[in-house]
């Protein structure tokens, strides 16, 4: 397997002009499996298109301060998976992992996506690597980080009983008197506190909508819907056939995460064809979100996005 690749923290530059912060406007809201209608965003910047996919419980919104920093490399475009941000819920209530690999594919094609890039976070690693195996050729290289993947050939079955993540997220506060009394709350808790403000400022401003009966601002992702998703994320296969994709696949973690680190990067990396493996200083699970600049950086210096060689 490749060697691990500390990545130095990058020094700040100038980069292109932020755009203003507020609400994201989706662009295309194509239908997914079961005909879920699922919100697809174009961020901006120019070059190759990059496709961003976002971890559970988050929205498309949280990764803007990325794409701002990818923007005079990338053409950058993203979705909210179903249950998220502005897409639809599926009426069944099933969250098969599967069905946010459909929503990737639907989002690409509605976005006139030709074997695009793709980033994704945690939950959003593991759709694109279940849309790609899905539909290979899909997409040209992927960036990976801590994408949720249970080490083993045979899934686990479905669970919220004993579950943690579950049980947290059933617990979660879902409606607040105003958008600031939401980002106050936020700001002062783990894990929430080590966000990036304007990533922060994102989750409340696209993951929230509107209260009309309380006069707030209500959590667009449901308490209830987010326990089914952790429920469901060991219970995919994507670990069987990590051996199916011929695309080149950065895997990378955070050197303080307490999630998806280097060991289990090093079990995927073993199936995979072409694999690179990363290490970014000073992050934990929530990297992208934390310190979106680093991640960026880590990202358009990667295999990925050199055309399959990385930089020395």
């Amino acid at each position: 397997m490749p060697v691990p690749v500390p990545v130095p923290a990058p020094v700040p530059g100038p980069g292109p002009a932020p755009r203003a912060r507020g609400p994201l406007v989706p662009v295309a809201f194509p239908p997914s499996a079961e005909g879920v209608a699922v919100a697809a965003y174009d961020l901006g910047g120019s070059g190759p298109d990059l496709l961003l996919v976002h971890a559970t419980g988050f929205c498309a919104g949280v990764l803007g301060p990325m794409a701002r920093a990818l923007a005079d490399r990338f053409h950058v475009v993203a979705l909210d998976l179903r249950a998220h941000g502005r897409s639809q819920r599926p009426a069944h209530g099933d969250f098969d992992w599967h069905h946010f690999a459909d929503d990737v594919l639907a989002a690409a094609i509605a976005l006139g996506l030709e074997a695009p890039l793709g980033f994704g976070h945690s939950c959003g690693g593991a759709s694109l690597l279940l849309a790609e195996q899905a539909a290979p050729g899909s997409f040209s290289g992927l960036y990976l980080f801590e994408p949720v993947v249970y080490p083993s050939d045979v899934p686990l079955a479905p669970s919220v009983d004993h579950n943690p993540l579950s049980a947290g997220a059933l617990r979660r506060r879902e409606v607040f008197g105003s958008r600031q009394e939401a980002l106050d709350n936020f700001s002062s808790k783990p894990p929430f506190d080590r966000l990036h403000p304007e990533a922060l400022a994102a989750y409340v401003d696209d993951g929230f909508a509107p209260d009309p009966g309380e006069g707030g601002v209500r959590l667009r992702c449901r308490r209830e819907d987010e326990a089914q998703v952790y429920a469901h994320g060991f219970s995919h296969d994507a670990y069987r056939r990590l051996g199916e994709l011929s695309c080149p696949v950065t895997l990378a973690c955070g050197a303080e995460t307490d999630g998806f680190g280097l060991d289990l990067l090093a079990l995927y990396a073993a199936r995979l064809a072409r694999p690179e493996v990363l290490v970014l200083p000073g992050l934990g699970h929530f990297g992208p979100l934390e310190d979106p600049a680093a991640v960026a950086a880590s990202l358009a210096s990667s295999q990925v996005a050199l055309g399959g060689t990385p930089l020395p």
